[in-house]
């Protein structure tokens, strides 16, 4: 639900900051996050916090990639193509993750106790729902549809993070390994769920792209006066 109430041009552009520090904040986040969470996944044999990581990546990747769209001339000749890419992307990850959960739970491989996994993925679920929050209202207050999927998009992010700290707590506390890779089927859930929605043209990065064509019709608009 947006706001129906009138929003002026100065409180529109404090909004499209706020918006556009959010996204920021968002994707620097996941660089890090992706490169921590890949890290000490490989450490301790972790499918789930690896596939937290390239989760993470793929989400940056996407972002970066829809940005990149719209500083085309013609963005929408981009369009089909980028968000292809972007499924193709999530796709790979939900093989990826599917077999070496699946190794895993045969036995092949041992996930062991991770500390950082566990802070890693224990800020990610504190940190995205307040970020997530931020941005939905923001969202809403500006009537923008496409700031108000993101919010949601980001929310998911702190579901995962919560299905991957359960995972790495229950093989922690009680040595209950077969917990990583069931949390990196979960992960797999949500990596074909990405990869549809984006093959479809719902892409969770829509808000950078709506962010910068939105200034360039302001900037356009100033042109003209």
């Amino acid at each position: 639900m947006t706001s129906t109430a009138p929003v002026t041009d100065a409180r529109r552009m404090v909004l499209h900051r706020r918006i556009r520090l959010i996204v920021a904040a968002t994707i620097g986040y996941n660089v890090i996050e992706a490169v921590v969470a890949i890290t000490a996944g490989s450490i301790a044999s972790s499918v789930a916090l690896i596939g937290f990581g390239l989760d993470s990546m793929i989400e940056v990747l996407s972002a970066a990639a829809v940005a990149w769209q719209f500083t085309r001339r013609d963005p929408e000749r981009w369009e089909q193509g980028t968000l292809r890419v972007i499924a193709i992307a999530f796709f790979a990850l939900a093989a990826y993750v599917t077999v070496t959960s699946l190794l895993a739970l045969g036995g092949v491989v041992r996930p062991e106790h991770s500390t950082v996994g566990l802070v890693l993925t224990a800020v990610s679920a504190a940190v995205m729902p307040l970020l997530s929050l931020a941005e939905r209202r923001a969202g809403r207050e500006l009537g923008s549809a496409t700031a108000v999927a993101d919010s949601k998009q980001t929310l998911i992010c702190a579901y995962l993070s919560a299905a991957v700290l359960l995972g790495l707590l229950l093989n922690s506390l009680f040595g209950w390994w077969w917990a990583d890779p069931i949390a990196g089927l979960v992960i797999v859930v949500f990596a074909v769920r990405e990869g549809i929605e984006a093959w479809k043209g719902d892409t969770c990065a829509t808000s950078v792209g709506m962010i910068l064509e939105t200034d360039q019709g302001q900037e356009d608009g100033h042109d003209h006066h």
